[in-house]
């Protein structure tokens, strides 16, 4: 086992500067009202990645520092503050650290080295465990309740809460798939009509890539065809000539080219010009043989002409409704292909997703049997180690009942049929459960909340966290004040439930009864300083004779007084023997 061995605050509410040392049993921390012992609780909730909720009122940061023995054994905390790059000192102790400046801005340290904050939160929940009136009330609440009665049955049990919840989710996610899937079924006719209607109509007029220019080229073509062809002819002629007696440009250019070659060995240049004027002449003759064969292919054909504008009117219909260019229409269609294969293929996906609704209802079914049957074993273990543990909180006769009931199909959106009958399913299972006092035989058992007056409330909380803690958890447990509207006997037997429950774990008590603080092993008082302009709050450790002038003080307020320290001394002996078994209490109520 590992334990806090000191805890250092400074700039944390009132305490300005405190060291802690922590006792490997039970230490007890008491300390008048305002002196500040809430806050030492704070301490380790912010050393343990708490959030920051408190301003140092001095102007400087607070600074948070722990140190951990960890007795060199291998555990989660070692393994995960070395994953951190945690550097653990030569006597295997662990250092914490925590700052939060004025601004609020935090900073980590695990073993030397600077970390996130979230590091801290995961040592806390391997380390400490911190139980307050707050958390009393939360155990109340009967979500609370199930979830604690889960923790306690094991890891057997939490296993199965897992299964059957990962298979609630899977079953939740498919019953809404397909109650969209058939609710939306005659909406995806609709759009399965629609997308068909589109298809057919674009299939039918079969559209090409580039198609659009094409026809229109070739209609201009055919409705200017007598131009074109007069104006091909002209330039033919140009070209040609008209007869044998007219050269055109082709026998122009060819005679001016042999003209200037048969001077050509005078003066080179020539040679040069001949050769262009040969080139162009072959140019021109190529381009009249072109125009020839376009006249000859040039013929105005009035049929052609209309089934060219009824091909654009269909074109441009398709324009106007599914795109602006024909690409467009493509992509559309191969688009609506698709969302029609899908809307074709729901009525199969709706019928696949009915068997597989049905495969993991039965699932389902089944685990949350196994989980409801395992509740109720571990109820009756919780119920009977609770009502032990209250005989030796001077609640003798009273008994706590961890009810597992089926939840009415009435109360959850999803319904289980388990043994024949529906039940309300969550993702927690088809229990409702409730822990229930029972104050007497014979008495009818009542939910905690309208059955337990505020010191039998302490005292059955303490009762559940001691069972909490003997089923395992954290190392470290601290208690805030979770004796609250208890005194007299009762308040002696939670002092030696503590000190019982501290053979197991180290115990840290926020307390205000001296009845509990005898039993203490380490002792620390909280004082507070008002001689100066503000107050400040301090820490030590009380030994012997001051010890019992701090139980005088919490017994009657009289730290000074003869009868009052001789009062505390009985207290702190009576203690010593309950710790040691040298002595018994009668069992009453208390």
């Amino acid at each position: 086992m590992y334990v806090l061995e000191e805890l250092r605050i400074q700039n944390l509410g009132v305490i300005a500067d405190a060291t802690l040392p922590f006792s490997d049993g039970l230490t007890v921390l008491t300390g008048e009202t305002g002196a500040g012992k809430t806050m030492v609780v704070a301490g380790l909730g912010l050393l343990f990645g708490g959030r920051a909720s408190k301003v140092p009122p001095s102007g400087e940061k607070t600074v948070v520092e722990g140190r951990i023995r960890t007795d060199n054994v291998p555990s989660q905390l070692r393994e995960r503050a070395i994953a951190a790059g945690a550097e653990l000192d030569d006597d295997s102790e662990l250092l914490l650290a925590r700052s939060v400046s004025i601004e609020g801005r935090s900073r980590a340290w695990v073993g030397g080295r600077s970390a996130p904050i979230g590091v801290l939160g995961e040592l806390g929940e391997l380390t400490v465990s911190v139980h307050g009136q707050s958390d009393q009330m939360r155990l109340l609440n009967p979500s609370e309740q199930r979830a604690a009665l889960d923790r306690f049955a094991g890891e057997a049990h939490l296993k199965l809460v897992a299964d059957y919840a990962e298979t609630f989710h899977s079953l939740h996610a498919v019953s809404e798939q397909l109650t969209r899937l058939q609710g939306d079924a005659r909406e995806m006719a609709r759009e399965a009509d629609l997308l068909r209607l589109g298809l057919e109509e674009i299939a039918s007029v079969d559209p090409q890539p580039g198609e659009e220019q094409e026809l229109a080229e070739e209609g201009r073509r055919l409705e200017h065809a007598e131009t074109l062809r007069q104006a091909a002819a002209a330039a033919h002629q140009a070209l040609i000539g008209l007869d044998d007696d007219t050269q055109g440009a082709v026998d122009l250019s060819g005679s001016a080219a042999r003209l200037l070659d048969a001077q050509a060995d005078t003066d080179p240049m020539l040679a040069e010009y001949a050769e262009r004027l040969s080139q162009a002449s072959a140019a021109l003759s190529e381009a009249g043989s072109d125009l020839l064969h376009y006249i000859e292919g040039l013929q105005a054909d009035p049929s052609r002409l209309e089934e060219i504008f009824q091909r654009q009117l269909a074109i441009k219909g398709l324009l106007r409704k599914y795109a602006e260019d024909i690409d467009g229409v493509l992509a559309w269609a191969e688009t609506s292909r698709q969302r029609l294969n899908e809307l074709e293929s729901s009525d199969d996906r709706i019928e696949e997703l009915t068997e597989e609704l049905a495969a993991l209802t039965e699932q389902a079914a089944t685990q949350a049997a196994q989980l409801s049957k395992s509740r109720r074993s571990a109820a009756e273990r919780f119920s009977a180690a609770v009502s032990s543990e209250l005989k030796n909180l001077a609640m003798p006769h009273a008994s706590v009942v961890a009810s597992v009931n089926p939840r009415p199909a009435g109360k959850s959106a999803l319904r289980l049929c388990v043994d024949g009958t529906e039940h309300g399913a969550t993702e927690e299972g088809i229990d409702d459960i409730e822990l229930q006092l029972r104050p007497h035989p014979g008495s009818p058992a009542a939910p905690l909340t309208k059955g337990a007056s505020g010191g039998e409330l302490s005292r059955v909380m303490l009762a559940i966290e001691v069972v909490f803690a003997g089923a395992g958890g954290p190392p470290v447990l601290v208690f805030d004040e979770v004796d609250a509207g208890v005194g007299g006997q009762a308040a002696v037997e939670i002092g030696r439930c503590l000190a019982r429950l501290a053979r197991r774990h180290q115990v840290l008590v926020v307390t205000h009864l001296p009845q509990v603080a005898a039993f203490a092993d380490r002792h620390l008082v909280v004082s507070k300083d008002t001689s100066g302009s503000v107050t400040v709050s301090g820490v030590q450790v009380v030994d012997d004779g001051q010890r019992a002038r701090e139980l005088a003080r919490m017994l009657a307020g009289m730290p000074d007084s003869h009868l009052g320290v001789a009062h505390a001394e009985e207290l702190l002996a009576s203690a010593a023997k309950l710790k040691s078994g040298k002595l018994r209490l009668r069992p009453t109520e208390g």
